[in-house]
């Protein structure tokens, strides 16, 4: 069984970016002719987004069905990092996770590297790739050819290429006060600025009848990637459903219309001097993210979520 924890399904919600990286570098190894071998994998990753920290991060090979050894075999996969490489002796390695498997099994193994990939973020220069080690448990400390259980390389089908995969999360994240601390003294004060708003005389029906129709609010959207030149290096989605924030913040402000206290007041001076003071602005007052998955310049796939990306209400700031 795995010596750590699988990731848990918090990683995929809270992740802002998760970025795969394919192998670089793979060769077996047989280490002082002991016929130790091993199969070594190394990432670029020099792609890394600055500005985020890694929440989680996995190593997954594909093993495929094998009938070269007994079906009631256990085989014992191996992942370590490489911490220091020497010419005149065993390289220097971490125990990072491990699993068993039946020879017959097949499908995507995957290990925890979580620390390792901080480790090298912090440090590129200690980046010197993961090793894997499979050995049986009938025959303990003896190592097996990765290639005959199975696991699939460099020459493989490339849908079954070894990879990394890292979720990020971004480290700096705005300050946002709750509103809940604040409501009730906002409240008050909100309601004291309507009142003020609402005591003030109208204007004629008809001005307020026109400003009604183009009210500010929220209008469709729909952004094509294609007919912005992005389709080559978008994978998905096509376009997304943006929205946008649109229309008239006139007198009296209405309380659908979402406005802060400051647009409320800027509307009171707006009526007392037009030609000095403008209206407030109709503009998003909440905004969500929209994910989407891409290929950057060394052609590693990313699938990223971009925030305030999506206008989910207006309101008059």
């Amino acid at each position: 069984q795995s010596t750590q924890r699988p990731l848990e399904e918090t990683f995929l919600t809270q992740a802002d970016t998760i970025m795969s990286f394919v192998n670089v570098v793979e060769h077996n190894e047989d280490v002082f002719h002991h016929k130790a071998q091993w199969k070594e994998f190394k990432f670029d990753l020099t792609q890394i987004p600055q500005g985020e920290i890694v929440t989680a991060a996995e190593f997954r090979i594909y093993k495929g069905a094998n009938d070269n050894f007994h079906g009631n075999m256990t085989l014992h996969i191996t992942i370590y990092q490489v911490l220091q490489v020497s010419q005149d002796r065993e390289p220097e390695l971490l125990l990072l996770d491990n699993q068993e498997v039946w020879p017959t099994e097949e499908g995507w193994l995957e290990f925890d590297i979580t620390a390792t990939s901080n480790d090298w973020l912090m440090n590129p220069r200690y980046n010197l790739g993961l090793r894997l080690c499979v050995e049986t448990a009938e025959a303990p400390g003896r190592s097996l050819d990765p290639d005959s259980i199975g696991l699939v390389g460099r020459r493989g089908a490339r849908s079954k290429q070894p990879f990394m995969v890292t979720f990020f999360r971004a480290s700096q994240a705005p300050i946002r006060i709750t509103r809940a601390t604040k409501s009730r003294r906002g409240r008050k004060k909100h309601n004291q600025l309507q009142e003020s708003c609402d005591r003030l005389p109208s204007t004629s029906a008809a001005h307020n009848s026109g400003d009604h129709r183009r009210v500010c609010k929220r209008h469709d959207l729909y952004v094509s990637f294609r007919d912005l030149g992005w389709q080559d290096w978008i994978i998905a989605p096509e376009g997304y459903a943006a929205f946008y924030c649109d229309g008239e913040c006139s007198f009296p402000l209405d309380s659908h219309m979402n406005a802060t206290n400051h647009a409320i007041v800027q509307t009171l001076a707006h009526l007392l001097k037009p030609e000095a003071v403008p209206k407030p602005c109709c503009a998003p007052t909440k905004l969500s993210a929209t994910s989407v998955l891409y290929f950057d310049e060394k052609y590693n796939v990313i699938l990223k979520k971009y925030r305030n990306m999506v206008a989910k209400s207006c309101g008059c700031q």
